[in-house]
Protein backbone atom coordinates (compact mmCIF):
# COMPACT_ATOMS: atom_id res chain seq x y z
CA UNK A 1 0.00 0.00 0.00
CA UNK A 2 1.23 3.32 -0.69
CA UNK A 3 1.04 5.94 1.75
CA UNK A 4 -0.15 9.61 0.35
CA UNK A 5 1.75 12.51 1.85
CA UNK A 6 0.72 15.66 1.42
CA UNK A 7 2.89 18.76 1.70
CA UNK A 8 1.41 22.41 1.74
CA UNK A 9 1.09 25.11 2.65
CA UNK A 10 -1.51 27.93 1.93
CA UNK A 11 -1.07 31.98 1.35
CA UNK A 12 -4.26 34.48 2.58
CA UNK A 13 -4.89 37.77 1.80
CA UNK A 14 -5.81 39.64 5.52
CA UNK A 15 -9.06 41.15 6.91
CA UNK A 16 -9.73 44.77 5.82
CA UNK A 17 -11.00 47.51 8.27
CA UNK A 18 -10.41 51.13 9.69
CA UNK A 19 -9.08 51.51 12.53
CA UNK A 20 -7.74 55.10 14.70
CA UNK A 21 -5.06 53.96 15.95
CA UNK A 22 -2.13 51.89 14.95
CA UNK A 23 -1.60 49.91 18.56
CA UNK A 24 -4.26 48.21 20.26
CA UNK A 25 -6.98 49.57 18.83
CA UNK A 26 -10.43 48.59 18.26
CA UNK A 27 -11.55 48.47 14.61
CA UNK A 28 -14.30 51.11 13.57
CA UNK A 29 -15.48 49.37 10.80
CA UNK A 30 -15.43 46.07 9.76
CA UNK A 31 -14.98 45.73 5.77
CA UNK A 32 -13.86 42.35 4.44
CA UNK A 33 -12.94 39.36 6.29
CA UNK A 34 -9.49 37.00 5.34
CA UNK A 35 -9.34 35.13 1.88
CA UNK A 36 -7.75 32.54 0.43
CA UNK A 37 -4.96 33.78 -1.67
CA UNK A 38 -3.06 30.62 -2.90
CA UNK A 39 -1.89 27.37 -1.92
CA UNK A 40 0.77 24.92 -2.81
CA UNK A 41 1.59 21.99 -3.11
CA UNK A 42 3.16 18.47 -3.40
CA UNK A 43 3.21 14.40 -2.61
CA UNK A 44 6.08 13.34 -1.07
CA UNK A 45 8.13 11.22 -3.29
CA UNK A 46 6.84 13.23 -6.43
CA UNK A 47 8.84 15.85 -8.37
CA UNK A 48 6.80 18.39 -8.85
CA UNK A 49 5.47 21.35 -6.90
CA UNK A 50 2.07 22.48 -7.94
CA UNK A 51 0.43 26.22 -6.78
CA UNK A 52 -3.12 27.34 -7.36
CA UNK A 53 -4.18 31.26 -6.86
CA UNK A 54 -6.74 33.41 -7.10
CA UNK A 55 -4.86 34.53 -10.32
CA UNK A 56 -6.55 31.88 -11.92
CA UNK A 57 -9.70 30.58 -9.36
CA UNK A 58 -12.40 32.08 -7.23
CA UNK A 59 -11.32 31.33 -3.95
CA UNK A 60 -14.52 28.71 -3.82
CA UNK A 61 -12.49 26.59 -6.54
CA UNK A 62 -9.26 26.83 -4.77
CA UNK A 63 -11.11 25.65 -1.42
CA UNK A 64 -12.97 22.71 -3.29
CA UNK A 65 -9.30 21.37 -4.77
CA UNK A 66 -7.51 21.90 -1.56
CA UNK A 67 -10.41 19.56 0.09
CA UNK A 68 -10.22 17.10 -2.74
CA UNK A 69 -6.76 16.91 -2.23
CA UNK A 70 -6.89 16.71 1.89
CA UNK A 71 -9.29 13.50 1.33
CA UNK A 72 -6.81 11.77 -0.53
CA UNK A 73 -4.06 12.62 2.15
CA UNK A 74 -3.19 9.32 4.44
CA UNK A 75 -0.90 12.24 6.31
CA UNK A 76 -0.76 16.32 5.93
CA UNK A 77 2.51 17.91 6.05
CA UNK A 78 2.63 21.51 7.20
CA UNK A 79 4.51 24.04 8.97
CA UNK A 80 2.78 25.48 11.84
CA UNK A 81 -0.01 23.77 10.07
CA UNK A 82 -1.94 22.67 13.29
CA UNK A 83 -1.87 26.31 14.68
CA UNK A 84 -2.24 27.90 11.25
CA UNK A 85 -2.51 25.98 7.80
CA UNK A 86 -5.01 23.14 9.07
CA UNK A 87 -7.63 25.10 10.75
CA UNK A 88 -7.80 27.80 8.22
CA UNK A 89 -8.14 25.35 5.38
CA UNK A 90 -11.33 24.13 7.47
CA UNK A 91 -12.39 27.84 8.31
CA UNK A 92 -13.04 27.76 4.52
CA UNK A 93 -14.48 24.01 4.11
CA UNK A 94 -17.18 24.81 6.59
CA UNK A 95 -17.73 28.05 5.18
CA UNK A 96 -18.56 26.97 1.95
CA UNK A 97 -20.56 23.60 3.45
CA UNK A 98 -18.11 21.42 2.07
CA UNK A 99 -18.20 18.23 3.91
CA UNK A 100 -15.46 17.66 6.21
CA UNK A 101 -12.41 15.93 4.04
CA UNK A 102 -11.42 12.15 5.02
CA UNK A 103 -9.46 11.36 8.33
CA UNK A 104 -5.92 12.03 8.04
CA UNK A 105 -2.70 12.20 10.46
CA UNK A 106 -1.39 15.54 10.74
CA UNK A 107 2.47 16.05 10.86
CA UNK A 108 3.60 19.71 11.98
CA UNK A 109 7.31 20.07 11.31
CA UNK A 110 7.37 23.25 13.78
CA UNK A 111 5.93 21.68 16.55
CA UNK A 112 8.86 18.67 15.73
CA UNK A 113 11.56 21.38 16.18
CA UNK A 114 10.37 23.62 19.25
CA UNK A 115 9.26 19.48 21.40
CA UNK A 116 13.36 17.95 20.34
CA UNK A 117 15.42 21.14 19.77
CA UNK A 118 16.64 24.30 21.17
CA UNK A 119 16.72 26.56 17.94
CA UNK A 120 17.12 30.01 18.46
CA UNK A 121 14.15 30.36 15.54
CA UNK A 122 11.70 27.51 14.90
CA UNK A 123 10.35 30.15 11.46
CA UNK A 124 10.56 28.05 8.11
CA UNK A 125 13.27 29.99 6.95
CA UNK A 126 15.25 30.00 9.92
CA UNK A 127 15.27 26.24 10.32
CA UNK A 128 16.30 26.52 6.65
CA UNK A 129 19.16 28.14 6.80
CA UNK A 130 20.39 27.00 10.12
CA UNK A 131 20.29 23.24 8.55
CA UNK A 132 21.59 24.53 5.42
CA UNK A 133 18.55 23.31 3.39
CA UNK A 134 17.91 26.75 1.43
CA UNK A 135 15.93 29.88 2.33
CA UNK A 136 12.20 31.35 1.49
CA UNK A 137 11.94 33.34 -1.24
CA UNK A 138 12.09 37.30 -0.37
CA UNK A 139 8.66 39.13 -1.15
CA UNK A 140 9.97 42.56 -0.55
CA UNK A 141 6.97 43.07 2.28
CA UNK A 142 3.26 43.40 2.14
CA UNK A 143 3.35 45.49 -1.44
CA UNK A 144 3.40 42.05 -2.70
CA UNK A 145 0.20 41.14 -0.96
CA UNK A 146 -1.71 44.52 -2.24
CA UNK A 147 -0.34 43.53 -5.28
CA UNK A 148 -1.50 40.52 -5.85
CA UNK A 149 -4.80 42.26 -4.52
CA UNK A 150 -4.79 44.69 -7.15
CA UNK A 151 -4.51 41.59 -9.29
CA UNK A 152 -1.08 42.81 -11.02
CA UNK A 153 0.49 40.20 -13.10
CA UNK A 154 3.98 40.45 -11.32
CA UNK A 155 3.45 39.81 -8.34
CA UNK A 156 1.15 36.84 -8.78
CA UNK A 157 4.02 35.63 -10.36
CA UNK A 158 6.10 36.35 -7.29
CA UNK A 159 3.45 35.25 -4.49
CA UNK A 160 3.33 31.99 -6.90
CA UNK A 161 7.05 31.28 -6.92
CA UNK A 162 6.86 32.17 -3.33
CA UNK A 163 4.55 29.78 -2.34
CA UNK A 164 6.03 27.05 -4.36
CA UNK A 165 9.41 27.67 -2.73
CA UNK A 166 7.85 27.24 0.88
CA UNK A 167 6.61 24.23 0.06
CA UNK A 168 9.84 22.64 -1.34
CA UNK A 169 11.77 23.96 2.04
CA UNK A 170 9.15 22.52 3.63
CA UNK A 171 9.59 18.73 2.67
CA UNK A 172 13.74 19.54 3.02
CA UNK A 173 12.96 20.35 6.63
CA UNK A 174 10.17 18.17 7.03
CA UNK A 175 12.93 14.63 5.86
CA UNK A 176 15.60 16.42 8.32
CA UNK A 177 13.89 16.33 11.11
CA UNK A 178 11.40 13.21 11.03
CA UNK A 179 13.78 10.67 12.08
CA UNK A 180 13.62 12.82 15.23
CA UNK A 181 10.15 12.77 15.73
CA UNK A 182 8.56 10.97 18.37
CA UNK A 183 4.73 10.41 17.73
CA UNK A 184 5.10 10.44 14.15
CA UNK A 185 2.35 8.30 12.16
CA UNK A 186 3.78 5.07 11.75
CA UNK A 187 4.46 4.52 8.17
CA UNK A 188 5.48 0.87 8.33
CA UNK A 189 1.97 0.15 10.53
CA UNK A 190 0.15 2.58 7.77
CA UNK A 191 1.98 0.64 4.90
CA UNK A 192 1.26 -2.64 6.11
CA UNK A 193 4.74 -4.26 6.39
CA UNK A 194 7.63 -4.53 9.54
CA UNK A 195 9.99 -2.08 8.70
CA UNK A 196 10.91 1.60 10.14
CA UNK A 197 8.31 3.48 11.62
CA UNK A 198 9.48 7.24 10.35
CA UNK A 199 9.87 6.36 6.69
CA UNK A 200 8.63 3.02 5.98
CA UNK A 201 11.87 1.28 4.68
CA UNK A 202 12.37 -2.39 5.48
CA UNK A 203 16.46 -1.55 5.37
CA UNK A 204 16.94 -2.00 9.46
CA UNK A 205 19.36 -3.28 11.36
CA UNK A 206 19.29 -5.20 14.93
CA UNK A 207 21.40 -2.89 17.48
CA UNK A 208 20.53 -4.51 20.82
CA UNK A 209 18.15 -4.65 23.24
CA UNK A 210 16.49 -1.71 25.43
CA UNK A 211 15.92 -2.78 28.86
CA UNK A 212 12.71 -2.30 31.00
CA UNK A 213 12.05 -3.19 34.99
CA UNK A 214 10.21 -6.94 33.58
CA UNK A 215 11.41 -6.91 29.90
CA UNK A 216 13.70 -6.51 26.83
CA UNK A 217 13.12 -5.71 23.64
CA UNK A 218 14.88 -5.37 20.28
CA UNK A 219 16.42 -1.97 19.72
CA UNK A 220 16.51 -1.35 15.67
CA UNK A 221 17.85 1.53 14.00
CA UNK A 222 16.74 2.53 10.03
CA UNK A 223 20.11 2.43 7.60
CA UNK A 224 17.95 4.66 5.10
CA UNK A 225 16.54 7.94 7.22
CA UNK A 226 18.88 6.77 10.61
CA UNK A 227 15.36 6.62 12.39
CA UNK A 228 16.04 4.31 16.51
CA UNK A 229 12.87 2.24 17.17
CA UNK A 230 12.39 -0.72 19.36
CA UNK A 231 10.40 -3.60 17.48
CA UNK A 232 10.79 -7.44 17.49
CA UNK A 233 9.74 -10.11 20.40
CA UNK A 234 9.94 -8.94 23.94
CA UNK A 235 11.86 -11.08 26.16
CA UNK A 236 11.27 -11.41 30.65
CA UNK A 237 14.36 -10.68 32.36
Amino acid sequence: MKIKVLLYDIETFPNIGYTWSKWETNVIKFVKEWELASFAYKWLGESQVRCLSRRTYSEKELVVKLRELMDEADITVAHNGDSFDNKKARAKFIQFNLKRPALNRSVDTKKIAKSQFAFNSNSLNDLGETLGLGKKVDTGGFDLWLGCMANKKNSWALMEKYNKQDVVLLEKVYDKLKPWATNHPNMAVLAGKIGCPSCGSENTQFRGYTVAIRKRQRRLQCQDCGCWFKGGLEKSV
